[in-house]
């Protein structure tokens, strides 16, 4: 629990109303109740704010004025500073130093580590202060991991890899496992390119469930500071990914595409191997990027929803597009090759 005051003194912003007021927890416009702190971070709950029963309100400077007799923590990114709260109401669990006696060490391990039970830590491994390794996770030889970074339950890591510091490593990543990367016989059978690149990962960078980032078939697969990635995303060998990136979840990115920084993709997105994406780019949910982007700005190639029968019509025109251009060039030659005015002279 914490005073409105207390918080302002750590977070910063501006107080409206009781410095002493305690709260407990965040909570939504809807759901919240006394002792707890909401937030207001559009403009069109300005009603359901004003109704609402928390104990206090996170707003923006120009809502204040509709929120008069309430206790205001006032910010010019209301979404922003309840993320930092709820940080605050909801740290992490502390490490538990130790190694378990059902884990398999074969390196040196830091007194602030804590290793859980199945774990396999192989050697030449180099674990930071206050790294954790949940159960049954595998980190192979010769990884590096840094400072406070925290592997959940069932992660894989394979060989020579580099994580960098207070990463979040969700339950089932896999980092490290081979590129995809085959050449063809005459005779259509594969022969697998050995992959003898790196992954490696910068600080901050959190990865969710079930994610896998292949290692660079020659060069290194590069993942930038703070980027985050969703759960279940495919990113292929020699991939690099600019800082503070964003993706959510199913995004898949072939092998040696580059994506600049502060980029965000959605869901499902795809985007194909040996492109360039330039920074600040926003590609929309189930988009397929074919082609490399090369200025900032928001990128869409999905269809929207539509029933059946207009989705069947619709296709239907689309598969005499090919024979509409045909006509469309043979009239404009026609009117081309028309007869000529005659000057009159």
């Amino acid at each position: 629990m914490f005073q409105l005051q207390e918080i302002v003194d750590r977070l910063g912003g501006d107080l409206l109303g009781e410095p002493a007021l305690a709260v407990a927890r965040v909570a939504t416009l809807e759901q919240a109740g006394e002792g707890d702190l909401a937030f207001l971070a559009n403009r069109k709950y300005v009603a359901q704010a004003r109704a609402c029963a928390a104990t206090a309100l996170i707003v923006s400077p120009d809502a204040v004025e509709q929120m008069s007799g309430r206790s205001l923590i006032v910010t010019p990114d209301p979404y922003l500073y309840f993320a930092r709260v709820a940080q605050l109401f909801s740290p992490p669990p502390a490490v538990q130093p130790g190694v378990h006696r059902l884990a398999a060490v074969a390196c040196a391990v830091p007194g602030s580590v804590q290793v859980g039970p199945g774990a396999s830590i192989e050697e030449g491994v180099e674990l930071g202060e206050d790294v954790v390794i949940g159960p049954n996770c595998h980190v192979g030889r010769g990884t590096r991991i840094g400072r406070g970074t925290r592997l959940a339950a069932n992660v894989t890591i394979y060989h020579d890899c580099v994580i960098g510091e207070d990463c979040i490593l969700h339950a089932g990543v896999v980092i490290g496992a081979d590129g995809f990367g085959f050449a063809r016989e005459r005779s259509g059978a594969w022969v697998k390119i050995p992959q003898v690149g790196r992954v490696l990962i910068g600080n901050d960078v959190e990865i969710g469930a079930n994610t896998t980032i292949d290692r660079g078939a020659l060069d290194d697969t590069v993942i930038g500071d703070g980027v985050k990635l969703d759960n279940l995303i495919q990113i292929a060998h020699n991939v690099r990914i600019g800082d503070h990136t964003i993706m959510a979840g199913c995004a898949g990115v072939a092998g040696s595409a580059q994506i600049g920084a502060r980029c965000m993709i959605g869901g499902q997105a795809g985007i194909s191997g040996h492109l360039n994406i330039a920074d600040d780019v926003v590609v929309s949910a189930w988009t397929l990027v074919a082609k490399s982007i090369p200025k900032a700005g928001v990128y869409t190639s999905n269809l929207p929803l539509q029933t059946h029968g207009d989705w069947v019509r619709n296709f239907s025109h689309l598969r005499h597009l090919d024979a509409l251009a045909k006509r469309v060039r043979h009239l404009e030659q026609q009117n081309n090759d028309g007869p000529k005015d005659r000057d009159p002279g």
